[in-house]
């Protein structure tokens, strides 16, 4: 049975050179078959660096997804134009959105998008949740609240329509298929201090767009499975949405990254 570690949030430019060496030993120790990153690996200046040193230490097949901190300090498109590039000449590395449909077994797959709070869910405009996104990312520059909510709901539609493309033909040929994705894409596991966000909370940290393509997905097949594991809030949660579409989040914690769980596929 093949067997899927999944770390998510790591911030990997908040530990020292001995931690991080330290940290990769510890996935290495493990005996998954392959890894699956659910974003904010480290930020703009460094997100290459850091996966070039995790395949170098793991050497096997890494499949990630980044995060709004993997582009702290620079822009979204120049991030992913140079993730791109190194994807391209890496054995083991696989950005999801490049990937589209990745067989894991006979009966498993796996799909993914970064995903983005798209400020559907809860009260935009009531919100007074400010994030360092609009200091740190070029894309919300000097934006009005109003344009940003437009680019963010941009974001959320990528998304969802990366996943309205791939999942029917994932779910014609798989009966299982996991889903790689940074923001939860339910209120229901978008957690604050162990509590469903709040209505201000909620447009940041949570993927309505993507949510909605998910669960209409899995609605019209009862017969199939969907597991999204997701991070971002930094809280876990494990949230069953429909009988066969079940969410994981993981926690996390800046400096000390961690394993939240290596998972037998079938």
């Amino acid at each position: 049975m093949p067997r899927l570690a999944w770390p998510t949030d790591l911030h990997l430019n908040f530990l020292s050179d001995k931690q991080f060496e330290a940290f990769c030993v510890s996935l290495a120790s493990t005996e998954a078959d392959c890894f699956a990153l659910t974003g904010d690996i480290g930020e703009a200046q460094s997100v290459e660096r850091y996966l070039h040193l995790l395949e170098s230490s793991l050497h096997r097949p890494i499949y990630f997804v980044l995060g709004n901190h993997d582009f702290y300090g620079g822009s979204i498109a120049s991030v992913r134009e140079r993730v791109r590039d190194l994807c391209e000449t890496s054995p083991h590395l696989h950005w999801m959105p490049l990937e589209n449909i990745v067989p894991l077994s006979k009966h498993t797959c796996l799909v993914g998008h970064d995903g983005w709070g798209d400020a559907r869910a809860g009260d935009y405009w009531g919100s007074r949740v400010e994030l360092n996104d609009w200091d740190l990312i070029g894309e919300f520059f000097g934006l009005s609240k109003s344009e940003r909510g437009r680019v963010l709901e941009q974001l959320g539609d990528e998304a969802a329509q990366h996943f309205r493309s791939v999942l029917p033909k994932a779910l014609k040929r798989y009966k299982h298929v996991i889903v790689l994705t940074h923001v939860p894409p339910f209120p229901q596991a978008s957690l604050y201090k162990g509590q469903p966000s709040n209505e201000h909370g909620l447009p940041h940290f949570c993927c309505q767009a993507v949510g909605e393509v998910l669960q209409k997905c899995m609605a019209a097949r009862p017969d199939a499975e969907m597991t999204v594991l997701c991070g971002h809030t930094h809280e876990a949660a494990d949230v069953q949405i429909l009988p066969n579409l079940r969410v994981l989040a993981g926690s996390a914690e800046y400096g000390h990254p961690k394993l939240q769980q290596v998972l037998g596929v079938v």
